[in-house]
């Protein structure tokens, strides 16, 4: 595979082709999901709720989310790399948004994702006049969760979802290379993807986006939780308990290191 750009995905599109999408955080899950081809990583504030334990992505700042974006990075050739401007770091002003969004870029990703519609569109059209890629994000923004009192569906009735086809479009208008949409009716999210010339990346959307992302952790059954729109598609959390009992029962019996596993 070649390099993936920005224009590959809007080829992509054009072509009917699907778009394989997922989130990464350190250097060896890039390299190993770059050489399983996928086309988009995305170095998710959602770092915030399976590296660090939070409830929500609030809490994750740009310090952190620049270390997982550098080691990510560092191991990825071929897929495109963008990685969530966490909260707070894009709202404030488009003067704030510059300066986190282009030491993004300086860390080695190659586009940042931005949650929001028409609050964030002065905002993403600066970034791309600059030079800076941009996702957008609509639908469940997670990091409005408590303003929508918790993550469920969005855009359950018409005035919300002509409300956000608007926002889908001016986004687009403002520069957008792609659109994220999450947890949203399905009929709403092919009207979306149908819309725009831009790809369209669902989660939790349907089958009928351009293509699709989910969290890693969740399609590799690292927690207990089974989500409706997320496909398990290994057990590695069940491994790694099964290893770590096996290797602590061998170290109390005594039967590691055996002999093999010495320097000498």
């Amino acid at each position: 595979m070649s390099k993936i750009r920005i224009e590959t995905l809007r080829e992509m599109k054009h072509r009917g082709e699907k778009i394989a999408a997922l989130t990464a955080y350190d250097f060896p899950t890039g390299r190993i999901l770059d050489e399983a081809l996928i086309e988009v990583i995305l170095i998710g504030d959602s770092a915030a709720n399976v590296i660090y334990g939070y409830a929500t992505t609030l809490p994750i700042g740009m310090p952190e989310m620049l270390y997982h974006t550098k080691a990510v990075a560092a191991g990825v050739k071929q897929a495109l790399v963008v990685a969530d401007m966490p909260f707070l770091s894009y709202q404030v002003s488009v003067e704030t948004a510059i300066l986190n969004a282009g030491a993004f870029l300086k860390a080695g990703a190659e586009a940042v994702k931005i949650e929001g519609g028409e609050p964030v569109l002065e905002t993403v059209e600066r970034l791309v006049q600059l030079g800076i890629p941009v996702m957008g994000h609509l639908g469940l923004t997670p990091q409005s969760v408590h303003q929508f009192s918790g993550t469920k569906l969005q855009a359950t009735t018409e005035a919300a979802q002509e409300h956000l086809l608007a926002d889908a479009r001016r986004l687009e208008a403002a520069g957008c290379f792609s659109l994220v949409l999450e947890k949203i009716p399905r009929e709403l999210a092919r009207r979306v993807t149908e819309a725009l010339a831009i790809p369209v990346i669902g989660i939790g959307a349907g089958p009928d986006c351009d293509g699709q992302i989910l969290v890693l952790h969740d399609i590799l059954g690292m927690f207990e939780r089974k989500l409706r729109f997320a496909k398990r598609y290994a057990e590695i959390g069940q491994a790694i308990r099964g290893a770590a009992a096996q290797y602590r029962e061998e170290v109390r019996a005594g039967k590691f290191p055996a002999a093999e596993h010495s320097y000498e």
